[in-house]
């Protein structure tokens, strides 16, 4: 009987993404970032660092829990990627829930940073000129029941001043954009780069809470700020800052030069869409559990943008 001895190291493409994405970035310096202690494990004895590489590839995969599972269980790349061996036992669904909750949203702000500032390094995100937008998070689609104990309870109507009182997720608020589009749930304000179409910042908030109040959270340290009308009360936050604020103007408002408007917008254009195409459904109650899901994701969205940009 002949025996062949196969490593993981040679069952990964040349040409994988996820080698191409460690080759790219130092993830030793990442994980090092979230100041894990080594002297703690995660569930079921796993390194806390290897279960950290597990919930970057788990947002980089849009997977759930028992989804990623069973990835990890039959996929040499993503074993290859997270330290596992060809034959060792990989995590099940409730060592990513444990540690998830272990891990804390602090720490993945940190790992957030550390990526950022390398992504800096190879000049690929200079905030010159930073394109900000906001967009609703939908915690739930139905608010029937929670209205009818508001009445019973004596309220005329369910609104953001009693509704702590009747859900079950005692951050989320009723959302508006215009007259007509309304939503339960969250909303997220985000900063992009125009040069590379990387996320710079991101902020979780109630859904009540407007878009200019929200952005001044995920303002650049640098350079110009692009937004749509929405963002008109942060430009004295803009000008504070000492950044340029390329703010398009309501139609009656003395100072609008709609040709620069035009240019404004031509220039935001290519990035809406980054917002646009994310599932608009919350996975968790709280605006911090909702803030560390969101910073995985711009992790993940900005580990497969570089991707592309290095292509």
């Amino acid at each position: 009987m002949q025996i062949e001895m196969v490593s993981i190291e040679n069952l990964v493409a040349e040409n994988h993404p996820y080698r191409k994405l460690k080759k790219s970035l130092d993830f030793e310096k990442i994980i090092k970032s979230a100041d894990l202690k080594k002297a703690e494990t995660g569930a079921t004895g796993y390194s806390k660092e290897r279960l950290l590489l597990c919930l970057i590839l788990q947002f980089m995969e849009d997977s759930s829990d028992r989804e990623f599972e069973r990835f990890m269980s039959e996929n040499n790349a993503g074993k290859w990627f997270c330290n596992f061996g060809i034959l060792e036992k990989t995590p099940d669904f409730t060592s990513f829930c444990v540690f998830r909750k272990s891990i804390g949203t602090e720490k993945v702000k940190q790992i957030f940073d550390e990526v950022k500032s390398q992504l800096k390094a190879k000049g690929y995100c200079k905030e010159i000129y930073t394109f900000v937008d906001a967009s609703a998070l939908i915690s739930k689609l139905q608010m029937w029941e929670e209205r009818d104990e508001a009445i019973k309870a004596g309220y005329e109507k369910l609104n953001n001043e009693n509704i702590e009182k009747f859900s079950t997720d005692k951050d989320a608020r009723i959302g508006s954009k215009g007259k007509n589009k309304f939503w339960y749930g969250y909303k997220k304000h985000a900063a992009v780069d125009t040069q590379s179409g990387l996320i710079t910042d991101v902020a979780v908030t109630p859904a009540n809470v407007t878009d200019g109040k929200g952005v001044e959270q995920v303002l650049p340290n640098s350079g110009a700020v692009l937004g749509d009308k929405g963002f008109i009360e942060t430009i004295p936050a803009i000008l504070a800052k000492g950044l340029h604020p390329m703010i398009i103007l309501k139609n009656n408002m003395k100072n609008k030069i709609k040709e620069f408007d035009k240019w404004v917008t031509k220039l935001r254009a290519p990035y809406e869409r980054i917002f646009s195409k994310q599932n608009k459904r919350v996975r968790y109650k709280g605006t911090d559990k909702n803030q560390f899901s969101e910073l995985l994701y711009a992790i993940a969205f900005n580990f497969k943008r570089l991707l592309i940009l290095e292509s």
